[in-house]
């Protein structure tokens, strides 16, 4: 475990993730989320009363199943759910207003939300990254009420100035939020830039902002107390196979 402590890097992000969600809330990950996925077992463990859907196509399936491999389309996202919802009706139910929060990732960000999942660098045609392209990013973004993006890089390759090629950005009517290993920045609602809201335990501003491409005019911000007993409990409950590693 880094730092010396009973956390590092992984816990802490999942914890800062976790803390994002409230009762009664309508949760989506997509694919390719090994870390959402034990957030959202971790947040069930903890006693949070959420509904979870995932593109595995299962509604709050059994979160006491802990994950075996980091992929999102095993059954393990899907045994035991009260009900099956296709990527169509996910995608209905958040353009109709009932989704709260979709946990999404992307290749690249920029200081005013926009995200990268198509390509990085060339061009459309001939990229020197080809990425997954809009799906559910390009529909959740601009419909759900609160979009949270996970990455758990942050370094200059991934903070960007500016986006080349947009694959979504921030709708400016509805709260956006970029959570790192290091910090969470937060687009209030009306707003159109990024704002860096808190850092974590282990890390400073200053490191904040040599691993970040734009400018951060923040100079003091809180520091996001680390994570409980509970909290580290909850997770090592649904995590035995320590699948929260894999992405760090």
């Amino acid at each position: 475990m880094e730092f010396g402590k009973d956390y590092g890097k992984p816990e802490m992000f999942a914890t800062a993730v976790m803390r994002e969600i409230k009762d009664g809330e309508i949760v989506f990950h997509g694919l390719a989320s090994s870390t959402p996925m034990v957030v959202m077992k971790a947040a069930k463990a903890l006693g949070k009363d959420f509904t979870y859907v995932t593109l595995s196509d299962g509604v709050d399936h059994d979160w006491n199943r802990p994950p075996y491999v980091a992929s999102t389309l095993t059954e393990n996202t899907y045994t035991g759910s009260v009900a099956t919802f296709g990527l169509d009706e996910i995608f209905d139910l958040y353009a109709s207003g009932k989704g709260d929060i979709a946990f999404l990732s992307c290749l690249q960000i920029d200081k005013t939300g926009r995200i990268a999942m198509s390509y990085v660098g060339g061009d459309y045609d001939h990229p020197k990254l080809r990425g997954p392209g809009g799906a559910g990013s390009a529909t959740l973004t601009p419909v759900t009420k609160r979009t949270i993006i996970w990455k758990t890089a942050h370094d200059k390759r991934t903070m960007v100035e500016h986006v080349e090629f947009a694959t979504t950005s921030p709708a400016v009517d509805k709260e956006f939020t970029l959570i790192t290993p290091l910090c969470i920045f937060r687009k209030p609602v009306g707003e159109k830039l990024l704002k860096l809201e808190c850092i974590f335990p282990y890390t400073t501003v200053d490191e904040v902002k040599e691993n970040t491409a734009w400018v951060i005019d923040e100079t003091e911000v809180p520091v996001m107390a680390p994570p409980t007993e509970e909290e580290l409990a909850a997770l090592k409950k649904v995590d035995p196979n320590n699948i929260l590693a894999f992405e760090f």
